[in-house]
């Protein structure tokens, strides 16, 4: 991912190594400007990204970058990033925008700023079928996988009542160790657990314990007042128009929440 390789036609899709670029005063004006959108994205968490059989970028976050290009008219480049560097993307001018499964939370809210959400993720322990685990106190002593710098790492940290956490650096990283029995626990989403389904080897995941129900938006620099309301505008368009919740469905296998839509 680190070669720049036009990938289709329409919003003209592109991931780029992403060199960084001069503070910009005003970030939509420069976007329409140069006829591109940089979107900070992670292909290695699927259903929001990763790739298909072609090597191409898919999920439910690229599409969603997708529609807003081709909504505002200009290119799209993807910048491939992780977890823990959504914020830094951003902080250092890399890339205009992170649609990434973003969680909105008061400690990432004190260094960027937040669209109005898009979706929603739950933060929960999985474990196999057949696994008891009906408090945090019983994960005592275990190994409990998760992706460093999410929120559902930052989530079990709190909770934690001795388990031995052990952090990967993506989802896919953490899906692979579930599949070949690194690690019998997660703390991740439904989504991430039904990709380690997917993957077979006889290994059946369910949820144990919810956590917590996050909304996720768009992350965008702070200051950046012009870019936020034209971002803003965009998602209450399209989730009216039902297009952001067929991404969703499409991809989550369920609806958006009904509050989101009215």
């Amino acid at each position: 991912m680190n070669r720049r390789t036009l990938l289709g036609a329409g919003a003209g899709l592109v991931i780029a190594s992403g060199l960084a670029r001069p503070a910009m005063a005003d970030t939509l004006d420069t976007i329409r400007a140069r006829k591109k959108l940089t979107v900070a994205l992670d292909l290695g968490s699927p259903p929001f990204g990763m790739t298909d059989a072609q090597m191409q970028p898919t999920g439910s976050d690229v599409e969603t970058s997708r529609l807003l290009a081709k909504d505002w008219g200009v290119e799209l480049e993807l910048l491939q990033t992780t977890a823990p560097n959504r914020i830094p993307v951003l902080l250092t001018n890399k890339a205009d925008l992170v649609i990434a499964s973003f969680s909105v939370t008061e400690e990432r809210k004190r260094v960027v700023d937040f669209s109005d959400p898009y979706g929603v993720i739950q933060v929960v322990v999985a474990a196999p079928r057949g696994m008891e685990i009906k408090d945090y106190a019983v994960l005592a002593g275990k190994r409990v996988g998760t992706t460093r710098g999410s929120s559902n790492d930052k989530e079990f940290t709190d909770r934690n009542t001795g388990a031995q956490i052990v952090r990967f650096d993506d989802d896919a990283t953490l899906i692979t160790a579930l599949v070949s029995g690194q690690v019998d626990i997660m703390a991740t989403s439904p989504q991430i657990m039904d990709a380690a389904n997917k993957r077979g080897g006889g290994r059946q995941f369910e949820v144990k314990l919810v956590m917590r129900t996050n909304p996720y938006a768009i992350g965008l620099r702070k200051g950046e007042d012009k870019l936020r309301v034209a971002v803003n505008e965009w998602v209450h368009a399209n989730l009216r128009n039902g297009k952001l919740g067929e991404i969703f469905k499409r991809y989550n296998g369920t609806e958006l929440p009904a509050v989101m839509l009215s």
